[in-house]
This record gives C-alpha cells, sequence and structure tokens, in this order.
C-alpha cells in the first residue's frame, strides 16, 4: 500500500444500530475498492472485520475494527463499529477518531435505539454525516418510510441524493440525483457493476419531485446559488458537489444514499461521494492540546510539519502478539522504527513494524502522515486514550469520554489457584477496553466487574477463560449492609481463664448509646481511682472495635454508636492487654442485643433520563423496587427522574430499564445513606447471613 499525503486521506466512521449492515457494507466497500480480495458475509464468518472468534460464533460486531478502500487516488479509512450499546464505548471511540460518518439504517428496521445513540456521539463531535439505507434486498424494505423516520427522530436537513430502483427482492439500481441517470445493477455482479440509463418512465415523477427538493435545499445553503436557481440559472453538477460538502461541513445538511452491501449495489456511488464529500483532516478544526505537567495549550491543526500528536484509540490484546495500538495522528509525521514519548506515563516506545489495518491484516508502511490511522504491536506502557508525542514537546490530547459501566457483577474462579490469573486478565481487559471496570472489595470478599450490559460482561468472562485461561463464573454481588443501635445498654465483659501457672484475666464495664447517622464510633474512657489500669484501656477500646465488625443482628459491621469503659477489675499477675481486649469483646457481645439493635441497609440516589412516553413505565418499575421517588424534571428531549432506591433491589436493573424503555432510557447512581430496613427486609438478610456465615465455617 502507498504513502498517502493529508488531503488524500479520509476517515469515515461506519456507524448504526446492531444488525443494520455496518460490517457487510464495509467489507462490500473494500471488496469493490479492491484493497480486500475477497467479498466476505457476516452469515459466513468470514467478513472482513468481524474476526475475532467472539464475532465470528456471534454473528455480530463486538470490536471496532479497521479497513482501507483506495478510491479516486484517495484513502478511505473505514472504521467499522458495533452497534448495540453494550459495546457503544467502541463506537465512541470511532466517532472520535474520524473526520465524518456513515450513519446506516436498515430498510426493514429503520431508525433503532442504537442509531439515536451514535446520531448524538456524532452531533457532540459536529461530525460531517450521510445516511446509507441498506439492505434495500431484504423483503418488507421501505425506503420512504425510512427518509420519513429520519427527519422526524434524527433531522429534518436529510435530503436523499439517490432513490431505489425496486425495493425488496425487486430492489436492482438506484437513480443518482446529480447525474440524472439510473444505475441498473447487473445481476451475478461481484464488485457493483452496472449500466447506465435514462431514468426509466414510471420513475420519472419521483425523480423530478426528490430532484427539485435536492436542488432547492443545496441552493439554501449558498446565497449566492439560492440567487441563480430563482433567477431560473442551472446548476451544475460540481457546484451542486461543492454546496453539499460545505453543507456537509457545518451541519445544515446530510445526504441519503441507498443500496444492498451483499449484493455490492450501491456500493460504487458510495465510494465516489465519499471520497467528493467527506472531509480530509485538514478540512476539519484543529484540536487543542497540553502540555503535559503545565497549563500550557495549544491548537493542533492535521499539518505534517507540526508537533507529534496521535492518540491511542482502541487496545486489542491478541494471543501470540500482545498488544496491538489502534492510533490517529492529529499533527505530524511518524515513521516506522521511530521513538515516540508517553508524557503522562513517562514512557518511551518504538514503534516497529508500523501498519495499516485491512480487518485482521496488517500491511506494514514506511511513514504516515498528519490525519492517518496507524496500528502498531507490543508497546510496553501505552494504552487506549494515551497520547504519544515527542519527548521535548510531551503534548497530550483530551481523552474520549467513554461511557461509565452500568452494570455490576461478581466474578469467582472455578478452579482453585486462578485468582492471580484472574486479576492479571481483568486488568489487560480493562487496558483493552476502558468502559470495563473491575475491583477486589475486601469487606464484601468479592471480585467486582462492571460493564455495559449482560451481554457486555460475558464477553469478558469468555475472553477470560479464552485468552487467559482462567474459567471463572458470575455471581450476584453482595449489598454492604450496616447495623446500629436505637436504644441503650451496658453491661459487663469478663475475660478469666487458669491453665496452671500464669492465667488470664480482663474485667470491664460499657455502656453503648446511639448516635447521630454518619457521627462513626466514639470511645468514652469515664475510668475513676484505677480501677482498670490506664495501660489496658486502649486494649479494651480494640476489642470493641474488633467485635463491632460482626454486629448482633446479621453480622455486618456496627456503625454510629458511643461506648463509655467506666468500671472494671484487674489482676496483679494475670492480667494483661489480651485479656483486657478479650474482656472487650465479650463486653460487646454481652450489651449490645440490649441496644435495640437494628440493620441499616445502603439507599443509593438514582437519576433516571427517558423519554417521555415511558415516563410511568420507569417510575412504576422504581416504585416496585422499594423507591422513594423525589422528583422529575425536563432534561433536553427527556424526563430526569430522581428516587432514593435499596442498593438491595438494583441488581441487574440496567436491564430491566433497556426493557422498560426499548433501550432509550439511560441512568447513574450513588450513594446516598444508610437507612434501617424494614423488619422483613431485615429478617430475609439475616436468614440468608447466617446461611452463609456456616457455609464459611464448612
Amino acid at each position: 500500500m502507498r504513502v498517502y499525503k493529508t488531503p488524500q486521506i479520509r476517515n469515515v466512521a461506519v456507524v448504526g444500530h446492531g444488525a443494520s449492515g455496518k460490517t457487510s457494507l464495509v467489507d462490500a466497500l473494500a471488496f469493490v475498492a479492491g484493497t480486500s480480495k475477497r467479498h466476505g458475509s457476516v452469515k459466513d464468518g468470514t467478513a472482513l472485520t468481524d474476526y475475532t472468534a467472539d464475532e465470528i460464533e456471534r454473528k455480530y460486531s463486538i470490536n471496532l475494527a479497521l479497513a482501507v478502500a483506495e478510491w479516486m487516488d484517495t484513502k478511505l479509512n473505514l472504521i467499522d463499529t458495533p452497534g448495540y450499546l453494550d459495546f457503544t464505548g467502541d463506537a465512541l471511540a470511532g466517532v472520535y477518531a474520524a473526520d465524518s460518518a456513515v450513519v446506516v439504517l436498515s430498510a426493514t428496521a429503520g431508525v433503532e435505539v442504537g442509531t439515536e445513540k451514535v446520531w448524538d456521539y456524532c452531533e457532540r463531535r459536529e461530525l460531517p454525516r450521510m445516511f446509507f439505507v441498506s439492505l434495500m434486498d431484504k423483503e418488507h424494505a421501505n425506503f420512504e418510510r425510512v427518509f420519513n423516520q429520519i427527519k422526524a427522530q434524527l433531522t429534518p436537513k436529510v435530503i436523499p441524493v439517490e432513490i431505489p430502483v425496486g425495493e425488496g427482492l425487486e430492489f436492482h439500481g438506484i437513480i443518482n440525483l446529480f447525474s440524472k441517470k439510473a444505475h441498473l445493477y447487473k445481476k451475478g455482479t461481484k464488485a457493483g457493476e452496472y449500466e447506465e440509463v435514462d431514468v426509466p418512465d414510471e420513475y420519472k415523477d419521483r425523480f423530478e419531485k426528490y430532484s427539485q427538493e435536492l436542488i432547492e435545499s443545496i441552493a439554501a445553503t449558498d446565497d449566492r446559488l439560492l440567487e441563480r436557481y430563482l433567477g431560473g440559472e442551472e446548476i451544475t453538477r460540481d457546484e451542486a458537489i461543492a454546496a453539499m460538502k460545505a453543507g456537509m461541513a457545518t451541519n445544515e445538511l446530510f445526504p441519503l444514499f441507498c443500496g444492498a452491501a451483499e449484493l455490492t449495489y450501491g456500493t460504487r456511488a458510495l465510494l465516489n461521494k465519499l471520497v467528493e464529500l467527506c472531509p480530509s483532516p485538514s478540512e476539519r478544526p484543529a484540536v487543542e492540546a497540553q502540555k503535559w505537567g503545565s497549563a500550557d495549550r495549544l491548537s493542533l491543526k492535521p499539518e505534517d510539519s507540526g508537533p507529534l500528536a496521535a492518540q491511542v484509540f482502541k487496545t486489542v490484546s491478541e494471543p501470540h502478539v500482545g498488544d496491538v495500538t489502534l492510533f490517529r495522528i492529529f499533527s505530524g509525521t511518524v515513521k516506522n522504527g521511530q521513538e515516540v514519548w508517553n508524557a503522562p506515563r513517562e514512557a518511551s516506545e518504538k514503534l516497529n513494524h508500523l501498519c495499516v489495518a485491512v480487518g485482521k491484516e496488517r500491511i506494514e508502511i514506511p511513514e504516515l502522515h498528519a490525519g492517518d490511522i496507524g496500528v502498531v504491536a507490543k508497546l510496553r506502557d501505552t494504552h487506549t486514550n494515551d497520547t504519544l508525542s515527542t519527548r521535548d514537546k510531551g503534548l497530550v490530547l483530551s481523552k474520549i469520554p467513554f461511557p461509565e459501566p452500568v452494570i455490576t457483577v461478581a466474578v469467582e474462579v472455578k478452579q482453585r489457584g486462578e485468582e492471580d490469573k484472574l486479576s492479571t486478565g481483568l486488568h489487560k481487559l480493562h487496558e483493552e477496553d476502558p468502559t470495563f471496570h473491575h475491583e477486589y472489595n475486601g469487606e464484601l470478599g468479592q471480585t467486582l466487574i462492571r460493564g455495559l450490559g449482560e451481554r457486555h460482561l460475558e464477553i469478558v468472562v469468555g475472553r477470560l477463560a479464552r485468552k487467559f485461561g482462567v474459567h471463572a463464573q458470575t455471581a450476584k454481588p453482595k449489598v454492604a449492609y450496616r447495623e446500629t443501635f436505637r436504644g441503650k445498654s451496658e453491661g459487663q465483659g469478663k475475660h478469666k481463664k487458669q491453665s496452671g501457672g500464669r492465667g488470664q484475666y480482663g474485667d470491664c464495664w460499657i455502656r453503648i448509646a446511639p448516635l447521630p447517622r454518619g457521627s462513626g464510633i466514639q470511645f468514652v474512657d469515664e475510668i475513676v481511682g484505677g480501677v482498670t489500669p490506664r495501660q489496658y484501656i486502649p486494649a479494651v477500646e480494640r476489642g470493641v472495635l474488633e467485635a463491632a465488625h460482626r454486629g448482633p443482628v446479621a453480622g455486618y459491621p456496627v456503625v454510629d454508636f458511643k461506648f463509655e469503659l467506666y468500671d472494671g477489675s484487674y489482676h496483679d499477675v494475670d492480667s494483661n492487654e489480651m485479656s483486657f481486649k478479650m474482656a472487650g469483646i465479650l463486653a460487646f457481645r454481652n450489651v449490645s442485643p440490649g441496644a435495640r439493635p437494628v440493620l441499616l441497609e445502603p439507599i443509593m440516589e438514582v437519576e433516571v433520563w427517558t423519554p417521555d412516553e415511558y415516563q410511568g413505565a420507569v417510575m412504576g418499575d422504581l416504585s416496585s423496587r422499594r423507591g422513594h421517588i423525589v422528583g422529575t424534571d425536563k432534561d433536553g428531549k427527556l424526563t430526569k427522574i430522581k428516587a432514593m432506591v435499596p442498593e438491595a433491589e438494583l441488581d441487574r436493573y440496567a436491564t430491566t430499564l433497556h426493557s422498560v424503555t426499548h433501550g432509550r432510557g439511560t441512568y447513574k447512581m450513588k450513594f446516598h445513606v444508610y437507612q434501617d430496613a424494614p423488619a422483613d427486609v431485615a429478617a430475609k438478610v439475616t436468614e440468608a447471613r447466617k446461611k452463609e456465615l456456616e457455609e464459611a465455617k464448612a
């Protein structure tokens, strides 16, 4: 593959809902352009950019992947992104690495929740976009319906540039509104070959209608063109293309195309328009970088002469290869074997075997220019969202704002001895996927993993086995209950042991009283007259605090109480620190049942964003989880619902919310306060905890 300069590069993210035809389209574009020598299929597991074992098995995209199409002396870097919401982190990464996007929609399903999600991502970046209605050859395909859905649900600024000839099984061509010609595809064509003919008579009325709308939309973006159009002058194709490109750049126009990727129909026309309409990196706004360790910021244009700044937008861990790093050069150039600098990690890296990726194939290349996308393997200390620059500049680019995890499960190994491998594997998977988090919770005794959905975590567990040899299973995460007191009590703890020779003797009297929520544990020394020697008083305190880790209700830590040491006795010979610590433990165990102990459950502050039509269903579901609705607010197009919900009731809430809102609802939550658990809840928790502790002893 030849080296391309910045003006000859187009970075295009291919985005959309799952199963809308993105991967098939990327495969067809690369094949028709001749970069890929085989026309693959998702169904057969041979698609160019779905090449991992996970993707082949499940027949849908899980990871972001790259392909290249060389067309009209231009290099198209095609970024194939996953469409399902569980893997939306990779879709966001693709959008941030691109300069434009093709939003793919199924001709049968139209605008879906994944379409809305990626549209929002593109809006944030203000990317020039075009639409492609794929699967036009499938039963129930309806171009008009999809077009109207786009206008109603995404943007009224969409305008068809092509209209189909036939639909479903009858689909056999497109009418190009620019060229005013019909492209009728030859049956059995392998690379989108077609015969160019005049517009068929039965389509002339439709052609005239759409053609007029197209010219009017284009003219409306440019005062000079509008004046000419209203004056009856004809606008040439080149003028129209230039005006449409300008309209795309300002998000005033979003052209619409159609085709059938599996048949390669519509691919040549789309390749032409990707070259003609999508901006090169040099036509996009400059990005802002910061000098590491200083407040200095500078604006970076995609120029070869600028300082090197390349961002890692994806890391893939491959067996026998190690980490494979995908990066976008925002400024400067890189050469094969070049030394680069990762400033925040203070790491020097060498770009050996600099490559361009075409699916799983990698083509080594001597250099890459500003704006291009490259791949390199075996970087030691560089991961997703890191910036590569030079040691003298030490630049850092703004990080991609990956979504936070929404679902938590516990994970445990099936075989003893794999705990260390589990920790290593989880760490590597987080470096590969920033939307996946993990931690070990010492209090609960569980390793917790967090992700964007159940499917996401299922993939993680599968990768643990395949990549790291860790056989793991998921479990319900435990809840960190607490206990406290609602009354006062006092009593004795006496530890006396005589086993021949020197014995053990410790004796203390304590009072327990509740404190306001959040006060913690307070110790008060009320000893007078030396009934307990000063050196033993800290031991009593340690004993009580240790015992308070196993409360009297269900064995959970006790919080927010005061205990006073007010009396005791000792033995000149047999008393020691350990004896008084044991006395403190016994005192707490004896006294705490009389202080009206209660179970506390964590209450989470939950914020849910939902379209209005699902508001009632969401609120009803929260109420069924013992939630208390605090209020609702309008937040843009969505309604924000705020509620206080017990943590125990929120297990797998992300899955339920997805179902209730048809994937359109999102939420976040944070700990708010501990509250008394209702009696029936406390009884269930106590019973479950008793069984858990008995099993742990066994």
